[in-house]
């Protein structure tokens, strides 16, 4: 079983910058990472993804995240810049064994507890 924890979330005003952080309690070789959000009354969205295959990034965020991942550390980051009132949500990283970023949440086996995200003034 692949544990997963995030941490970094939290409050920053429009335009601000946050760095969120995945640690795995193993490695994460031969796994896709991926990051997802969820707001109230909305169905959970694919925002970012590392593999094999290399990065994939929603098209509302292109531009203003970057995804990373420290093998040495078992941890995946999403740097996340230029922030939106429309990015607040709750924050989910999640893995999957595969060499390409599946789209669909529910291919991926492994959940994080969810971080908030909150962008406003």
């Amino acid at each position: 079983q692949l544990q997963l924890v995030v941490s970094g979330g939290g409050l920053v005003q429009p335009g601000g910058s946050l760095r969120l952080s995945c640690a795995a309690s193993g490695t994460l070789d031969y796994y896709a990472i991926g990051w997802f959000r969820q707001a109230p009354g909305k169905e959970r969205e694919g925002v970012s993804c590392i593999s094999d295959g290399g990065p994939y990034y929603a098209d509302s965020v292109k531009g203003r995240f970057t995804i990373s991942k420290d093998n040495a550390k078992n941890t995946v980051y999403l740097q996340m810049n230029s922030l939106k009132p429309e990015d607040t949500a709750v924050y989910y990283c999640a893995a999957d064994i595969s060499s390409d970023c599946p789209r669909s949440p529910r291919v991926y086996d492994y959940w994080s507890q969810g971080s908030q995200v909150t962008v406003s003034t």
